[in-house]
């Protein structure tokens, strides 16, 4: 990461993203990761991620409607359809990586 200060706030929104992204790296374990993100993240917000991160397993897991996800979960339709976009047709694939990780498969 450049030691240069930049005034163009888009470089500053890159540089600060870059810089959250090392952050996560650094975390070792549930313990550490929980500690992190209860000082990063409002208790909502961590529930806001929470509920996507259910979403993404649910709609991974398949054999459910957008809306009886949002039912069981409490998120919104609209939220499940973007979750939904971004598993299944965005080229990002982080929703897949982590998933495929998690199951013990690379990709």
């Amino acid at each position: 990461m450049s030691s240069a200060k930049t005034t163009d706030p888009r470089a500053r929104r890159i540089e600060d993203r870059d810089a959250l992204c090392d952050a996560f790296l650094q975390i070792r374990d549930r313990g550490e990761a929980e500690r992190f993100l209860k000082d990063l993240c409002t208790p909502g917000e961590i529930e806001a991620l929470a509920e996507r991160w259910r979403v993404v397993r649910l709609l991974d897991g398949g054999g459910k409607t957008y809306r009886q996800i949002a039912e069981e979960t409490g998120a919104s339709t609209a939220t499940v359809t973007r979750v939904a976009r971004f598993l299944m047709q965005e080229s990002n694939e982080g929703y897949r990586l982590v998933l495929d990780r998690l199951k013990g498969t690379q990709r």
